[in-house]
């Protein structure tokens, strides 16, 4: 007679015991996409690796679901993770759900991309399928002070955006000639992974964002709900969610981290205001 229990427990009887509910790996992807420290947690490649694999390995799910929270971050490693998802959803022969929180926006929702269904919520922000890159300029100010700025390069494109001198036209130009590279890769990527974009399809990738419900005529997104019912309504109220939880390694190797050389507790703690003004970008 098939016995209910919790699933890891229920590995653990013989198989003519386990009562076949579907299973379900869900893993949370919530931050900004970047560099990770003690002092920023985020999503890379690197954070992400081994969390990704166990999802896919689970024994026995029918999909793997991603619960999604980001406001985007570094294109490359957004990509990578994309990329990560996709060779294992191929090799492992698993359908990828995302599930859409308070935002998947930018480098979030190329992520999101990565799944075969975007669901999100009604009031979910999706989209900003754009490059943006921010600075500040302190050339007057150091002019006030009385300080000098002292570089001396090889190459002279390597003082590039120098935020203590003057901005340069050409520096300018090559940043705009970089962002319209990311820029054509991201749209071609959105669009390879979106057959159903609605077909002012050009009109989407400016930049702007979208709530869930807007999104879903427009072929951002395929459904609203959350995880848990949709999950339930597609694999049944006794579906067994598998949560897969991050890995944050040992004291020590958090601690090696943390005194890493070349980090900088003022520097990390920058980073970590940049993130949050990421999420504050969209209200949240």
């Amino acid at each position: 007679m098939p016995v209910s229990l919790p699933g890891p427990l229920r590995a653990l009887l013989p198989r003519r015991w386990r009562r076949a509910e579907p299973r379900v790996a869900v893993l949370r992807l919530s931050g900004a996409i970047g560099a990770v420290s003690p002092f920023r947690a985020g999503l890379s490649i690197g954070s992400l690796a081994s969390s990704l694999d166990r999802a896919f390995a689970t024994p026995g799910i029918a999909a793997v679901a991603l619960v999604i929270n980001s406001p985007g971050g570094a294109p490359a490693q957004s990509h990578l993770i994309h990329q990560r998802i996709r060779a294992l959803a191929v090799e492992k022969k698993l359908p990828v759900l995302a599930f859409v929180e308070d935002v998947a926006a930018s480098g979030g929702y190329m992520i999101a991309c990565a799944a075969d269904e975007i669901i999100a919520d009604p009031m979910s922000l999706v989209g900003s399928i754009g490059v943006v890159s921010a600075g500040f300029g302190f050339d007057r100010l150091i002019e006030r002070i009385g300080i000098d700025r002292r570089v001396h390069t090889q190459g002279e494109a390597k003082g590039m955006l120098d935020p203590f001198r003057p901005e340069d036209p050409a520096d300018v130009a090559r940043l705009k000639a970089i962002q319209t590279d990311v820029q054509a890769l991201f749209t071609a990527l959105v669009g390879a992974r979106r057959p159903r974009l609605a077909p002012n399809g050009e009109n989407l990738f400016t930049g702007a964002v979208w709530t869930g419900q807007q999104a879903l005529p427009l072929g951002l997104v395929d459904g609203l709900g959350d995880a848990r019912s949709t999950l339930q309504a597609r694999y049944g109220d006794k579906v067994d969610l598998v949560f897969i939880a991050e890995k944050k390694g040992s004291l020590v190797a958090r601690l090696l981290r943390r005194s890493a050389p070349g980090s900088s507790i003022a520097g990390e703690v920058l980073a970590a205001i940049e993130d949050r003004a990421a999420f504050a970008r969209y209200g949240l």
